[in-house]
């Protein structure tokens, strides 16, 4: 379930209130006249059910609610109510097949701003994925998989492409374009100190290894990260978060950065080459699956909505 509160100029507070009673996905109405302070108007509020939620915004936004007033979305993670649970029976379609685009939108947007937190967590994770490769520690590969903070810009990315949402693109394009060689600088000089240091000698990539695979481009390259974008994106758009750390662990975008830093400092320059094509490999894979998962979940929805009225008043 998801708590919906609608702050809406008093003309229309009669039309939003028929319009959450009628539907039957939704519970729990209050409605607050005259409590709004800025924007000034009244408060609704309602509990609605996940696969409801969408259609409800979409239609307060054609009431204007969305300029005139406000619309929040909470997550509900305990509701005890008979009531909840027959506006879930009652909504149509199912919870974990519902996308609440207003819901990506704002979470794909944060996640994909240039700041120092995210620059942070991307050089930290490629610094990981350089010692794992001069290490030949797969666990420590892993771990800067998981630390790595990628994925956020790559779904802004494929929702903006599918919502033609410009801005989005170029903004998540931008934190990728800077992130990755910022990180792979910050990286490289580390690895400079540390062999200046005398921490490794120049034949730490010399031989076979562990972690060969993080700069090795094969078919398989591709499939992973299509694999890894389409679990990726199914996550965020049914609410499982729980499997993004499965798609983290899946792809070879900063291990690859990770690697091709080290190969820089050390002279291997095919290595670097393979490394760099790993990693524009899975950023573009990743991308190209997302974007599928979401055309596809979007023509189901839109398919099992056909016919309903935005509004059943």
């Amino acid at each position: 379930m998801l708590h919906l509160r609608v702050i809406c100029p008093a003309e229309i507070t009669d039309d939003v209130v028929a319009l959450l009673t009628e539907h039957p996905g939704a519970a729990h109405l209050v409605l607050l006249r005259g409590a709004a302070m800025s924007p000034p108007g009244d408060v609704v509020e309602a509990d609605v059910a996940r696969e409801a939620a969408d259609h409800m915004i979409a239609a307060l936004c054609e009431r204007g609610v969305d300029h005139s007033g406000g619309i929040t979305l909470e997550q509900i993670d305990t509701a005890l109510s008979d009531a909840a649970d027959k506006a879930e029976e009652d909504a149509p379609g199912d919870a974990a097949d519902a996308v609440v685009w207003e819901e990506l939108l704002a979470r794909t947007g944060e996640e994909s701003r240039l700041n120092g937190t995210f620059l942070a967590f991307l050089a930290i994770a490629c610094l990981l994925a350089a010692v794992g490769v001069i290490t030949d520690s797969p666990v420590t590969i892993v771990g800067a998989m998981v630390v790595g903070p990628e994925f956020g810009p790559l779904a802004a990315i494929a929702v903006g492409l599918v919502r033609r949402r410009w801005d989005l693109v170029r903004r998540a394009a931008v934190v990728l374009a800077v992130g990755f060689p910022v990180a792979m600088a910050i990286t490289a000089l580390g690895t400079f100190a540390g062999n200046a240091a005398g921490l490794f000698d120049t034949g730490a990539l010399y031989g076979d290894h562990q972690v060969d695979f993080v700069y090795k481009v094969g078919p398989w390259s591709l499939i992973v990260a299509l694999l890894a974008g389409a679990a990726g994106m199914l996550s965020m758009t049914s609410a499982k978060s729980a499997a993004l750390v499965g798609v983290f662990i899946s792809v070879t975008t900063v291990p690859a950065a990770g690697y091709a830093s080290v190969a820089a400092i050390l002279g291997e320059w095919s290595r670097f080459a393979e490394s760099v094509g790993q990693l524009a490999i899975n950023l573009v894979g990743i991308v190209l699956a997302a974007v599928v998962v979401l055309m596809l979940r979007r023509a189901t929805w839109t398919t099992a909505d056909a016919g309903r009225p935005l509004s059943t008043g």
